[in-house]
């Protein structure tokens, strides 16, 4: 277990022991296959900078804390994902592109392991930015990740993708392999007038592409619970979508600023802080809200 880790009987007995079965199961280069395949959750938002990269990095690794075996996918050429983590993606020869394009490259060639017990990463790297040109010329070009993803699901409980500030290709590619998508939402009045865009996307995605695609839910980041406007805009999203939104926030704090630059999530990094504390709390609603295999 990492550093700072949760103990397993915090989420339940029954559920821990099960993670724990399913963990003991799989070994990093493949081992035997577990009977449930991965639960395959999308990190989506058109809008940059509003804590996808952040979300996905320490939702997964507070499952990881929980016993559960995860992968983290990026599909965002800047590879910020890989330096959150202390990879230097724009160094390595395979990634998560070499796979899209089916050059020989194989899946353990392009997985990386992060030095969190549990956590593994499908790195990108600015190679990237060329597969939503080249994927445009090939055949069932929005399936791509869906078929990687498809390799992987029975190695691991939980595949996280996260997916460019953007709705073009590589988003949508996000999205087809998904079976849901979590929503990360800046309290903003900007950032919520996307909103309706980027629904407007899931629900063409579900018509056309994918349809089990659900809304996983929508977690406020970047809370500041003293300025009335953030409250606002927090109330607005809940008055809209209901129970789709996690009862958990995600407060602004200066250690998600530290962690990255120290390569580790804020769950090792700083361990015992609010920040840490809210993602824990944001991955035991993820689980609740599981369906029953």
């Amino acid at each position: 277990m990492s550093r700072g880790a949760v103990e397993p009987d915090m989420l339940g007995a029954d559920a821990a022991a099960n993670l724990r079965s399913q963990r003991d199961l799989l070994r990093p280069g493949g081992g035997p296959e577990k009977r449930q395949p991965a639960r395959v959750i999308a990190m989506a938002n058109q809008k940059g900078g509003v804590g996808k990269t952040t979300t996905t990095i320490n939702l997964g690794g507070a499952l990881a804390e929980l016993g559960g075996r995860v992968l983290l996918i990026d599909m965002d050429p800047q590879g910020s994902l890989g330096v959150g983590l202390g990879i230097e993606p724009h160094s390595r020869e395979s990634t998560v592109y070499n796979l899209l394009m089916q050059d020989g490259t194989t899946l353990d060639d392009a997985l990386a392991e992060t030095g969190l017990d549990g956590l593994h990463l499908l790195p990108a790297n600015i190679d990237l930015a060329a597969a939503e040109l080249l994927l445009v010329q090939e055949v069932a070009r929005e399936q791509a990740l869906q078929r990687i993803v498809d390799r992987l699901r029975y190695r691991y409980d939980h595949i996280l993708i996260d997916c460019p500030p953007s709705l073009g290709l590589l988003t949508i590619n996000g999205l087809t392999a998904a079976d849901g998508v979590l929503i990360p939402l800046e309290c903003e009045y900007f950032a919520l007038r996307g909103m309706s865009l980027l629904m407007q996307t899931l629900e063409r995605v579900r018509d056309r592409l994918n349809p089990q695609l659900h809304l996983e839910g929508i977690v406020a980041t970047m809370f500041d619970p003293r300025t009335l406007h953030t409250r606002e805009v927090l109330e607005r999203v809940r008055d809209a979508f209901g129970d789709a939104v996690f009862d958990t926030t995600i407060n602004k704090t200066i250690r998600f600023a530290e962690a990255p630059v120290a390569g580790e999530p804020i769950l090792s990094y700083a361990s015992r802080s609010r920040g840490a504390e809210a993602y824990r709390s944001l991955a035991k609603e993820v689980l609740q809200r599981e369906p029953s295999s």
